[in-house]
């Protein structure tokens, strides 16, 4: 079938991208899901910074590719074999694939998915087929198994997730990537405790999800800490309670005043070494630092091996909010609707397609928190 989709042929091209164009919007075709996968129709897809960090050349990619990780949809066609899903039902769509017989898929750590992450990185569906290709029959690549900047994607069934159909699409587009992923960093990763105290460095739609993580485990004290006054002011109109700029020199005394020596656990999700640096420094002894960024390979992280030991420190990585999305995402929809977790007030602007990269000009700048394109 043909679609419309947005296709990324060369990375690097610099901003302003509404003038520089580097994504291009293309009538391509789409292939039918083979057996195990599943066509969905696009309902809404969130814009994220990995997203960006493919476009910039951060994160290196097999090129022509399709992009999108994060969106909602509607089932429509069902390959050979797809079991738990019908026409019709509404479905969040996850960006790490799993095949549910590896290693870490039987640990219950599917993000991990050693299949899926191969997969990912050889742009292909978990299958290792890709049903993205131009008119000329040259194929294109997806993006994470997803490729959702379209009208319609084939992915593996092992991608989806059944949503509660009450939940709106547009909502429901960021429980499948920013949801997961800063929830399930302040939940499952870091396990905060009722009571405990938080801080989170760079306050994207990652960030500011992880934010309303530690508000629905019961944090006492939430400290936020970003660049720009506007998420500041942003995050104390969720529930932060400090906020501070990250490029104040006194910016670790301050943070350790305000909080007894230091958090109890410290999210970093700002794509800096020098984000992760500021959330180890002002975790306590005793505490945890979280990292749930993707900079690029390149960078280094470097820490005294000794204040591991003396201060019982705990550094740890996590990806995809360390979650199994389908136990997950039913929980924190079930927040969502007890008002726990207030997830669409992170939607700051609804976009078309066709706007996607003064879309992405608005993420780099800062611009916005979270932007939905509405198919």
């Amino acid at each position: 079938m043909k679609i419309r989709a947005a296709v990324l042929n060369q990375m690097h091209i610099p901003q302003p991208y509404a003038k520089t164009k580097p994504i291009s919007i293309e009538t391509i075709e789409l292939d039918p899901p083979g057996p195990g996968e599943v066509l969905v129709k696009m309902a809404a897809a969130g814009l994220c910074h990995s997203d960006l960090s493919v476009i910039n050349g951060d994160r290196p990619r097999v090129m022509p590719m399709v992009l999108g990780h994060e969106a909602s949809g509607i089932v429509e066609e069902l390959g050979s074999g797809v079991v738990g899903l019908e026409r019709g039902d509404h479905v969040a769509l996850v960006f790490a694939p799993n095949c549910g017989h590896c290693l870490p898929c039987r640990e219950g750590r599917p993000a991990l998915c050693e299949p899926g992450f191969a997969a990912g990185a050889a742009g292909t569906l978990l299958g290792g087929h890709r049903r993205l290709h131009r008119t000329d029959k040259s194929l294109l690549n997806h993006q994470a198994g997803v490729s959702c900047f379209a009208e319609y994607a084939v992915l593996a069934r092992g991608s989806l997730v059944k949503l509660d159909p009450e939940l709106p699409l547009d909502i429901a587009a960021l429980f499948g990537c920013a949801v997961l992923t800063g929830v399930g960093a302040a939940i499952n990763c870091a396990q905060m405790k009722l009571g405990s105290s938080a801080a989170i460095v760079g306050l994207g739609g990652v960030g500011l999800s992880a934010l309303l993580g530690a508000l629905a485990a019961g944090a006492r004290q939430i400290v936020a800490i970003d660049k720009l006054d506007s998420k500041l002011e942003f995050a104390r109109a969720l529930g932060a309670t400090h906020t501070f700029r990250a490029d104040d020199p006194e910016l670790v005394a301050k943070v350790k005043t305000a909080t007894n020596n230091g958090v109890d656990v410290a999210i970093e999700a700002a794509s800096a070494v020098a984000a992760l640096e500021t959330a180890y420094k002002i975790t306590r002894p005793g505490g945890t630092t979280v990292t749930v960024s993707l900079p690029p390979p390149s960078a280094m992280f470097n820490v005294p091996a000794v204040n591991l030991v003396v201060e019982e420190r705990t550094l740890k990585g996590s990806f995809l909010g360390s979650a199994v999305p389908q136990r997950d995402l039913p929980r924190y929809i079930a927040l969502y609707f007890a008002g726990r977790l207030p997830v669409d007030k992170l939607v700051t602007h609804r976009i078309k397609l066709d706007e996607i990269n003064l879309g992405f000009d608005r993420l780099a700048n800062g611009e916005a928190i979270r932007q939905v394109i509405v198919f």
